[in-house]
């Protein structure tokens, strides 16, 4: 059983930034890919990040390319998303995500077994 906990949520001004953290229990977390979703009320969940096992595949949705970094420290069972230049449209719950999605699934949220309760970040304009 794997349990997730995002973390570091607030209020932040446009072109600030933030990190999120997503503190995992089991050491299941080291097998799987992680992600990070977003979803503002009456919208879609949104893709924004993953990355693989080992941390080294990567990828971004295209409208956070170049501002936010995704990253995972084995040893702490954490995975983080450090999230610079915020814009107001970024404002939303963050959802941190963990399983093993098919290839073509990474992106999707059915792709993953197991969620956070989510993490709210507000960016002011």
């Amino acid at each position: 059983q794997v349990q997730l906990v995002e973390s570091g949520g607030g209020l932040v001004q446009a072109g600030g930034s933030l990190r999120l953290s997503c503190a995992a229990s089991g050491r299941t977390f080291n097998t799987y890919n992680m992600a990070w979703f977003r979803q503002a009320p009456g919208k879609e969940r949104e893709f924004v990040a993953t990355v693989n096992w080992s941390g080294g595949s990567i990828y971004y949705a295209d409208s956070v390319k170049g501002r936010f970094t995704i990253s995972r420290d084995k040893d702490k069972n954490t995975v983080y998303l450090q999230m610079n230049s915020l814009k107001p449209e970024d404002t939303a719950i963050y959802y941190c995500a963990g399983g093993q999605p098919r290839w073509d699934h990474l992106s999707r949220p059915d792709g993953y077994d197991y969620w956070g309760q989510g993490t709210q970040v507000t960016v002011s304009s």
